[in-house]
C-alpha cells in the first residue's frame, strides 16, 4: 500500500512540476522546480531499489529489470539536465523555449520510469505513447524546417507503431480468453502462458514486436529515431539514443518472456533473428556512407539494438549478454551525444568533412570521443566487448554459425566506417579553418562523459556482485 502511494505521489508531483515549469516565466523559480524534480527522481529511484520485488496491485512492479533500467535512467537524466542547461545558455534560448524543453524532458523521464516499472502491457502502452508526445517537443525544439519534418515523421511512425501495439494487445486478450481470465498483467500472462491460444498469440507477437521496434530502433520501424536524434538538441538526443530505446526493449522483452515458454518460441526467435540481422545490415550500409556525426551515432545504436536482440533470440548466455549490453550501451551512447555539443561548438557543423584536428582544439573532449569510439565499437577494454562476447558465444552454442559469421563481417564494416570518421574528426587538418573563434570549454563539461564511459568499462570487466545478481535474476525467468 505504501509503495502504491509513493508511486502515485511520484507521478503526481513529477507531472505537476512539468506543468509549473511550462507556465512559469521566472527562470530562477524554474531552476528550483528542475532541481526538485531531480531530487524527486533520485529519491524515487532509491525507494524502488530499497523495495525491490514489491508489486503494486497488478499494474506496477519493481523487478530486477526495472531496477537496473531505472538507475540507468536516473543517472543519465541528471547529466542530461546539466548539459541541457549548458546547451540552452550557449544558444541564448528564450524563457519560453527553455520552459517547453524542460517540461517535455520531465514528462519523458517520468513516462520512461513508469513504463519500466509497468507490470501490465496496457500501462506500458500508455506511457510509451506519452514518451512519443514529450520526445516530439524536444525534437521540434529548434523550430526550423528540418526539425518540423523530423517531428512529423517521428509522430507519424510512432503513431503507427503504437497502433500496432494496441492491435497486438487486442489479439493478446483473445489469446487469453479461453483461460477464463481477463488480466493482461505480465505476471498473469506468465501464469497462463501454457494455456494461451497459439493463433492469437502469434498475431499478438507480430504486432507488439513490430510496434515496439520504433522505440527500440530496430527493423522495420527504425527510421523515425534517426531523424529524431539528428534534429533534437544533443542533450535530448542522449536520452533518445539510450533510455528511450530501452523502453522499446522493455516492451518486447517482457512479452518475450511469455512467448519463450510456449510452443511458438522457435518461430518467434526466427522473427527476431530476421529483424536483428537486417538491422545490423542496414547500420553497416548507412555507416559506410554517413557524413553527419549525430546520424553516425544514431546508426551505431541500430547496430547495437540488433546485437541485443540476437542475444535474446540465441538464448542461454545471450540473455545475460543482451541485458548487460543494453545498459552499457546507454552509458556509452549518451556520452557520445553529450560530447557532440562541444564538437558542434568548435566546428559549427554536423558534417564530418568540415571537422578535423579536434585533439588540438579540445584535447579533453577529444579523449572522450576516442574513448566513446573504443567503447561503442566494443574494442577492449570496453565493457561492451564482454557483452558482445557473451552474445557471440550464445550464437555459437545455439549453432547459428552462419548468422555469427555474417554478423561479424557486418561489424567489421561498421568498425572500419566508424573509425575512419572518428579519426578524421580527431586528427586530420581542415583547410582554411579559423582557429581564432574556437570556444574554450570547462573541464566540468566532460566529467559526466568520463564517469559514464568508465562505468561502462567497470560494469563489463569487473561488475559488483549486486549488479551480477540483478542481471541473473532478470534472465532467471527465461528458458535454460
Amino acid at each position: 500500500m505504501i509503495y502504491k502511494i509513493m508511486l502515485l505521489l511520484y507521478l503526481f508531483i513529477a507531472f505537476s512540476l512539468a506543468i509549473l515549469i511550462f507556465i512559469n516565466k521566472n527562470r530562477f523559480v524554474n531552476n528550483i522546480f528542475i532541481i526538485s524534480f531531480l531530487l524527486l527522481q533520485s529519491g524515487f529511484t532509491v525507494y524502488v531499489c530499497l523495495n525491490y520485488k514489491i508489486t503494486v496491485f497488478e499494474y506496477f512492479t519493481a523487478d530486477s529489470l526495472a531496477v537496473l533500467l531505472l538507475i540507468t535512467l536516473t543517472l543519465i537524466s541528471i547529466a542530461s539536465f546539466f548539459h541541457s542547461n549548458l546547451y540552452l545558455n550557449r544558444h541564448d534560448e528564450t524563457i519560453r523555449s527553455r520552459n517547453i524543453y524542460f517540461s517535455a524532458m520531465i514528462i519523458l523521464i517520468t513516462s520512461l520510469s513508469a513504463a519500466y516499472l509497468s507490470n501490465h502491457i496496457a500501462v506500458t502502452w500508455i506511457f510509451t505513447e506519452l514518451t512519443t508526445l514529450s520526445a516530439s517537443a524536444l525534437i521540434y525544439h529548434h523550430r526550423n524546417k528540418l526539425a518540423l519534418e523530423g517531428t512529423w515523421k517521428y509522430i507519424f511512425i510512432c503513431a503507427i507503431s503504437i497502433t500496432f501495439v494496441f492491435i497486438g494487445i487486442l489479439f493478446l486478450s483473445l489469446a487469453l480468453k479461453n483461460t477464463g481470465s481477463t488480466d493482461l498483467s505480465f505476471s498473469n500472462l506468465v501464469k497462463y502462458q501454457k494455456s494461451l491460444n497459439i493463433f492469437w498469440l502469434k498475431l499478438a507477437f507480430l504486432f507488439i514486436f513490430t510496434g515496439f521496434t520504433a522505440k527500440l530502433g530496430l527493423v522495420p520501424m527504425f527510421t523515425a529515431g534517426i531523424d529524431a536524434k539528428d534534429n533534437a538538441p544533443a542533450p535530448a538526443g542522449a536520452l533518445l539514443s539510450s533510455v528511450l530505446m530501452n523502453v522499446g526493449f522493455v516492451g518486447i522483452f517482457r512479452f518475450y518472456i511469455i512467448i519463450s515458454n510456449t510452443e511458438i518460441s522457435h518461430w518467434a526467435n526466427l522473427i527476431i533473428f530476421i529483424a536483428a540481422v537486417l538491422s545490423i545490415f542496414i547500420a553497416a550500409i548507412y555507416m559506410s556512407k554517413v557524413q553527419n556525426i549525430k546520424r553516425m551515432f544514431a546508426y551505431s545504436g541500430i547496430e547495437h539494438m540488433g546485437l541485443v536482440m540476437l542475444g535474446i533470440a540465441a538464448g542461454g548466455i545471450g540473455y545475460y549478454g543482451a541485458i548487460l549490453h543494453i545498459i552499457l550501451h546507454s552509458f556509452v551512447k549518451s556520452s557520445l551525444f553529450f560530447q557532440f555539443s562541444q564538437i558542434y561548438a568548435v566546428f559549427r557543423t554536423k558534417n564530418i568533412r568540415q571537422t578535423g584536428n579536434y585533439f588540438k582544439y579540445n584535447p579533453i573532449g577529444a579523449v572522450v570521443l576516442l574513448l566513446g569510439f573504443i567503447s561503442a565499437t566494443a574494442m577492449p577494454p570496453s565493457g561492451m566487448f564482454i557483452s558482445e562476447l557473451y552474445i557471440f558465444k550464445a550464437l555459437f552454442q545455439s549453432h547459428n554459425i552462419l548468422i555469427l559469421i555474417f554478423v561479424l563481417g557486418l561489424l567489421t564494416i561498421i568498425i572500419w566506417s566508424f573509425s575512419k570518421n572518428v579519426m578524421k574528426i580527431l586528427f586530420l587538418d581542415i583547410p582554411n579553418f579559423d582557429q581564432t573563434k574556437i570556444q574554450k570549454f570547462s573541464r566540468l563539461e566532460s566529467i559526466s562523459q568520463f564517469i559514464f564511459l568508465f562505468t561502462a568499462i567497470w560494469l563489463g570487466l569487473n561488475p559488483p556482485q549486486v549488479f551480477v545478481n540483478l542481471l541473473n535474476d532478470v534472465v532467471s525467468a527465461m528458458p535454460k
